[in-house]
């Protein structure tokens, strides 16, 4: 082997151990959220248990409070760790239910796009994998009209978060798009988790147990449905068109 052939496998060794880093870190967030025991800390008795504490931060460092919060929110999302429901419950219960829905939206935008750009570059094979099946599901409606289907997508919780953030890149969605699609799509669904959660206190107060199950009752399921038919009617306008072609 000559020099040229030694510097090629040198940049090639190199090349992988790179593409090996998004995982590394990856595997070791998921693994030091459950070996820490941190899982147990995105509960709702947590949250109960710890409510003076953690209103007392955001009174004495609002700032702060809320970087902390949209960093852990960010990371939640990005390593697709369960929580997600609860962690926006909280933006509501300590920022109420107008800034709590920004600063889940912000972060759970932020946290996805991470995620859908692993997904784009150096995890994609792994991650392909981890969608499985939901690919074959999906593809169909993001090679119509990407922009209205990841609408859909994230108003309605047709599948999983994490899994919607991870379809779209291995389909080749821009991630202008992708961005786009989620800033906007998930805003509904996280105003009615912050507003129940900017009420949780009286809920604490009053003694009672709280569960996610009820918040999405079918008034709120059918608003939710009917702006996914608005954001499908671009959709029905191109068919509309094609057909009188």
């Amino acid at each position: 082997m000559n020099v040229q052939e030694n510097s090629d496998a040198g940049k090639s060794g190199g090349f992988a151990w790179k593409r090996l880093i998004p995982l590394l870190v990856l595997a070791a967030g998921l693994i030091a959220f459950f070996a820490l025991g941190l899982d147990r800390y995105l509960t709702f008795d947590a949250l109960k248990e710890n409510r003076t504490w953690l209103l007392e931060q955001v009174q004495q460092s609002a700032v702060l409070a809320v970087l902390v919060y949209m960093a852990i929110y960010i990371a939640v999302v990005a390593f697709s760790l369960p929580g997600g429901a609860v962690m926006t419950i909280t933006g509501g219960f300590l920022f109420g239910q107008w800034f709590g829905t920004l600063y889940v939206v912000l972060a759970a935008t932020i946290g996805a796009t991470i995620l859908f750009i692993a997904a784009k570059t150096a995890l994609g094979d792994l991650l392909r994998a981890k969608a499985g099946p939901f690919l074959k599901k999906m593809e169909a409606g993001f090679r119509e009209n990407a922009l209205s289907y990841l609408l859909v997508l994230r108003l309605i919780p047709i599948f999983p978060f994490f899994i919607v953030n991870l379809v779209p890149a291995f389909l080749g969605v821009s991630l202008r798009v992708f961005f786009i699609a989620t800033f906007a799509g998930i805003i509904p669904g996280s105003f009615v988790y912050a507003t129940v959660g900017a009420g949780l206190g009286s809920i604490f107060d009053a003694g009672g147990d709280f569960s996610a199950r009820g918040i999405l009752t079918p008034e709120i399921i059918t608003a939710l449905v009917g702006l996914a038919l608005l954001a499908l009617l671009p959709v029905a306008y191109k068919r509309y068109k094609a057909k009188r072609g």
